[in-house]
């Protein structure tokens, strides 16, 4: 018999005698009962005379406290210096980084504050990093459509595409027109990979079909893996001529999505937020100095969000009844998963590795806070 039962038999048995009891009686026995049971004598007596009830359910009792403000302030720096990401992303990241981090003396905390740093888990992070909210905008669209060769190019469908294979890429338009499409503005050309989650932004002065394309053709030339396909929107600086000819010289898949539909290039759209919208906001940018600076910007952030910043990759979706369960992979950088990719060479993951070694996170997010600073956005007219 359980001790729980035990105590409980023995508490309804002596119940019974001491309501029947007289006073005399009923002291002997409370004195018994305390002794037993080791109670307070004013609890003894409210459970003999039936006035206590005690809770159904589950006893929840206090827990010693585990991680100290010292844990907290350095998870809160630790998460300031990338990005703010999700704290299952940043659990990876800190995976990667935070013995780099500490070797470099970033870190400065004690061996127990580091000890529990290292093991602890995503949703203690959410709770110690409770308000640390990131600030929601509105979105907004220009796509002016190009429909004179929008017959010849295919729309895109599973069938023609690999999402396990590394270089068929989604792109798109940024317009950084701050509300006002009238005239002149900056563009960010963003291209990502749907395979390994790489994303290469680069700023044009506008959005003109040669700009666009020079760009297009200057990003393929950093990329670590070869390109095998584009996929874009409806847009008239993807659909022309030049473009096509392009694609179909260099033996590259070309498809577009629906008219209408963004949902047809889900991997580039969650990027233009996480990417761009965070990092340069709705502002106008529309002079040579703030696409130089832009640029500079995106020379950083490009190397700062491919190999430190986590991204999970869809492996499962069930339909249960009006609900969808998605799974999803363990969150791994960009770089990792070119790293484990049979698709990338060994030169280019060397390539890859030899940067990776000369990059320093909290520099690097230095010089983009910098960058960020100096970049301001032109006075609306």
């Amino acid at each position: 018999m359980r001790k729980a039962d035990a105590r409980a038999e023995y508490t309804y048995g002596i119940r019974q005698k001491y309501q029947r009891a007289k006073k005399k009686d009923k002291s002997e026995l409370l004195d018994e009962y305390v002794m037993v049971t080791g109670y307070h004598r004013k609890h003894a007596m409210a459970i003999l005379s039936g006035q206590f009830k005690p809770k159904k359910g589950r006893i929840r009792r206090w827990r010693g406290r585990t991680y100290t403000d010292e844990d907290k302030r350095t998870l809160l720096q630790l998460a300031g210096w990338f990005d703010e990401i999700g704290s299952k992303r940043l659990r990876a990241s800190l995976d990667q980084e935070l013995d780099r981090l500490r070797a470099s003396g970033h870190v400065q905390t004690s061996e127990e504050s580091f000890e529990r740093l290292k093991r602890m888990s995503p949703a203690t992070m959410d709770r110690l990093r409770a308000g640390q909210g990131c600030l929601k905008r509105k979105a907004r669209g220009g796509t002016k459509p190009g429909s004179l060769l929008k017959k010849q190019i295919p729309v895109r469908t599973f069938a023609g595409w690999s999402d396990k294979k590394v270089g068929f890429i989604e792109m798109d338009l940024v317009q950084h027109d701050g509300g006002n499409p009238s005239g002149f503005f900056g563009c960010t050309l963003h291209m990502t990979d749907v395979c390994s989650g790489w994303c290469e932004p680069i700023a044009v002065e506008n959005k003109a079909q040669k700009r666009v394309f020079d760009a297009l053709k200057k990003v393929r030339l950093r990329l670590p893996f070869p390109l095998l396909g584009v996929d874009s929107d409806n847009g008239a600086e993807f659909i022309n001529a030049e473009m096509l000819a392009y694609c179909q010289q260099e033996k590259l898949t070309f498809t577009r999505g629906r008219v209408g539909h963004k949902n047809d290039n889900p991997f580039i759209e969650q990027k233009n937020w996480s990417v761009v919208r965070c990092l340069v906001g709705y502002g106008r940018f529309d002079t040579s100095l703030q696409i130089a600076l832009l640029n500079k910007l995106y020379d950083k952030y490009r190397l700062f969000s491919n190999f430190f910043l986590p991204v999970t990759k869809l492996v499962d979706k069930q339909r249960i009844g009006s609900q969808v369960k998605k799974t999803y992979d363990k969150p791994k950088t960009p770089f990792l998963r070119l790293l484990e990719s049979p698709d990338v060479s060994q030169i280019n993951k060397q390539r890859l590795a030899n940067t990776y070694a000369n990059l320093d996170v909290v520099t690097l997010k230095n010089e983009i806070d910098a960058l960020i600073d100096k970049l301001k956005p032109s006075p609306l007219r």
